[in-house]
């Protein structure tokens, strides 16, 4: 499995953005897909989770809940999440992740991540 996600960058507090991740290599209607972050000094978070196209089961962390919408798109093969009200605490490197054996199994790919940095 191959995951490239893009879409981070500067912004202020309160601000939007949206992410996205690409993902290649294994059939896509079936796979979990999850948005993980990384705060400067912190273990990797998992931040968000959508299950495979059949199920339609969405998962965030109290942390962004109410504020990041995860979806997925199943002929771009993508994975978005959508941020908005972001605070300088959801500074952090975001990547996306899939569990191969679907949402509830461990997730076992990763791809590189991309910065998000918001300003107070």
């Amino acid at each position: 499995v191959q995951l490239q996600a893009s879409g981070g960058g500067l912004v202020q507090a309160g601000g939007s953005l949206r992410l996205s991740c690409v993902v290649s290599g294994r059939p896509f209607s079936s796979l979990g897909l999850g948005w993980y972050r990384t705060a400067p000094g912190k273990e990797r978070d998992l931040v968000a989770a959508i299950s495979g196209d059949s199920h339609g089961t969405n998962w965030y962390a109290n942390s962004v809940k109410g504020r990041f919408v995860i979806s997925r798109d199943s002929v771009k093969r993508t994975v978005d999440l959508q941020m908005d009200s972001l605070k300088p605490e959801d500074t952090a490197v975001y990547s996306c992740g899939v569990a191969s054996r679907g949402l509830g199994f461990p997730f076992d790919f990763w791809g590189q991540g991309t910065l998000v940095t918001v300003s107070s």
